[in-house]
C-alpha cells in the first residue's frame, strides 16, 4: 500500500471521527478547566499538560517541512510561519501565562490531545510539503489564499485578545472565574473559541485542501459543544450573567 492510499484512508477516517466527536461532546463535556471531574483518573499539572499536548504540532509540522519536497515558494513559507506562530505561542507561551496553571487536568485528556495534534500535523504537514501538487508563487494572488489568510489573521487577533482579557480578569484573592465584559465578550461567552474556529477555517481556505478542511471541522467539533457547555456553566454559577449574551456567534447562538 502506498503512502498516498494510506494517507487518504486516514483522512477519511478522520472526517468520520470528527462527526462522532461532535455529537458526543454535546453529551459528555471534556473534563478540563472549569469542567474537570475527579472520576477521569490520574491528573497532571495543567500547564505541563498543555505543553505536552501542543508541542507535537510545531515540531511535527517543522519536521515535514524540512523533509518535504514543496518548500521553496512564498505561499509555503507563509503557511509555515502562520502554523508555527500559532502553535509556538499555544504550546510554549500560553501554558506558562495561565493564572490557573497549577490546576490539574486528566492524563487521559493530555494523551488524547497529544494523539490529535500528532495526526492533525501529519495530515496537514505531509500534504502541504510533500503530497500536494505544490503551491507556486502565483497562489499568492489567488482569492482563496488572500481571503483565507485574512480570516486566519483576524481569528488569531480575536483569539489572542480574548485570552488576554481572561488572563487579566483574575486578580489576586478573587474567585478563579469571573464575568468578562470587554471586546466580543459583550456579545458572546467564548470569543476565544470563535477566534480559533476562524483561524482554521481560514487555514482550510488558504490551503484549499481536505487536510485543512478536516482541521477546521475538528476545531468546530470540539469547540462548538464546549462553547455551549461554558455558556451554560456561567449561567448556572452567575445569576447576574447577561441574559442576551450568546455562546459563540453574536446575536445568533
Amino acid at each position: 500500500m502506498s503512502e498516498l492510499i494510506l494517507y487518504n484512508y486516514i483522512l477519511m477516517a478522520w472526517f468520520a471521527l470528527a462527526a462522532v466527536i461532535f455529537v458526543s461532546l454535546f453529551f459528555v463535556v471534556a473534563p478540563y478547566g472549569r469542567h474537570i471531574a475527579a472520576h477521569w483518573g490520574a491528573t497532571i499539572r495543567s500547564s505541563t499538560g498543555w505543553i505536552i499536548m501542543e508541542c507535537t504540532s510545531p515540531i511535527i509540522f517543522a519536521v515535514f517541512f524540512v523533509l518535504g519536497q514543496n518548500r521553496d515558494t512564498l505561499p509555503i513559507i507563509v503557511m509555515l510561519i502562520l502554523w508555527e506562530a500559532h502553535y509556538i505561542q499555544r504550546a510554549f507561551f500560553y501554558p506558562l501565562q495561565r493564572r490557573d496553571g497549577d490546576k490539574r487536568m486528566p492524563l487521559m485528556i493530555v494523551a488524547l490531545g497529544f494523539i490529535f495534534n500528532g495526526v492533525n500535523s501529519y495530515l496537514n504537514g505531509r500534504y502541504i510539503f510533500t503530497l500536494s501538487p505544490g503551491y507556486t508563487n502565483s497562489w499568492l494572488n489567488d482569492p482563496r489564499f488572500i481571503i483565507g489568510i485574512l480570516i486566519f489573521i483576524l481569528g488569531f487577533i480575536i483569539n489572542r485578545q480574548a485570552d488576554f482579557t481572561l488572563h487579566n480578569l483574575r486578580k489576586e484573592g478573587e474567585p478563579s472565574y469571573q464575568i468578562a465584559y470587554n471586546g466580543l465578550f459583550r456579545w458572546i461567552s467564548c470569543p476565544n473559541y470563535l477566534g480559533e474556529i476562524m483561524i482554521w477555517t481560514g487555514w482550510a481556505i488558504a490551503t484549499w485542501s481536505l487536510a485543512g478542511l478536516s482541521f477546521a471541522l475538528w476545531t468546530a467539533a470540539n469547540l462548538v459543544p464546549r462553547a455551549r457547555a461554558n455558556d451554560l456553566w456561567y449561567r448556572r454559577n452567575f445569576p447576574e450573567y447577561p441574559a442576551k449574551r450568546k455562546a459563540l456567534i453574536p446575536h445568533v447562538w
